[in-house]
C-alpha cells in the first residue's frame, strides 16, 4: 500500500479535541466508511471509490499502534510516536506481507491533521500532503494535494469519512 493511500485511510476524529500527545491517536480505533473522488492530475487518475476501514488500535508506553484493515484485509501496522518538544508525530507504516516499512510525519493543529511527504524524481522535488479537517467528532473532510513550491497546491483527491461504530 503506498504512503498516500495509508495517509488517506488513516483518518479519524479527535474525541472532543481534548486529548493530548499519543492519546489523540486513540480516535483511530473503530470502523470508518470512506468515500474518495480522485481528480485527473499528473499524479492521480480520475475516479471514485468507497472503502471500509477498520483500525484495531492499542497503546503501549510511548507507542501507539493500529493494525489497519481495508475492506476486511489487513494492510499495514502503523506505529505512532510523539515528540512533545517539537509537537510532531512520526508514523511508521509496516506493510502486511513483508513489504519495506517507511516513516512519515503527522502534524496536528486544532481540528486539522496534515500528513506531508515529498518525492524526488530526476532531481525535481514534488511535495505532497493529505489535509484532514474534522467537521464533527465522527466526521472528516479531507483532501490530497501536490506542489512544486510548497506555496501553490493542486488538488488530487477529496473525500470524507464517517465513523460507523467504535
Amino acid at each position: 500500500m503506498n504512503r498516500s493511500l495509508l495517509a488517506l485511510s488513516l483518518l479519524a476524529c479527535l474525541p472532543a479535541f481534548s486529548a493530548e500527545g499519543l492519546d489523540r491517536i486513540a480516535a483511530y480505533a473503530g470502523n470508518w466508511k470512506i468515500t474518495t473522488e480522485h481528480l485527473d492530475t499528473p499524479f492521480s487518475k480520475a475516479g471514485k471509490e468507497s472503502t471500509t476501514l477498520h483500525n484495531d488500535c492499542w497503546r503501549s508506553a510511548g507507542f501507539y499502534a493500529c493494525n489497519q484493515f481495508v475492506d476486511g484485509e489487513s494492510k499495514a501496522l502503523i506505529v505512532f510516536t510523539y515528540n512533545a518538544k517539537e509537537d510532531v508525530y512520526t508514523t511508521y507504516p509496516i506493510p502486511a506481507g513483508g513489504g519495506q516499512p517507511g516513516s512519515g510525519k503527522l502534524i496536528i493543529r486544532g481540528n486539522e491533521w496534515t500528513y506531508p511527504w515529498e518525492s524526488v524524481e530526476g532531481g525535481k522535488t514534488t511535495f505532497f500532503r493529505v489535509v484532514n479537517v474534522f467537521t464533527a467528532p465522527d466526521a472528516i473532510e479531507y483532501r490530497q494535494e501536490f506542489s512544486t513550491d510548497r506555496s501553490h497546491w493542486t488538488l488530487m483527491a477529496r473525500g470524507s469519512e464517517k465513523k460507523e461504530r467504535p
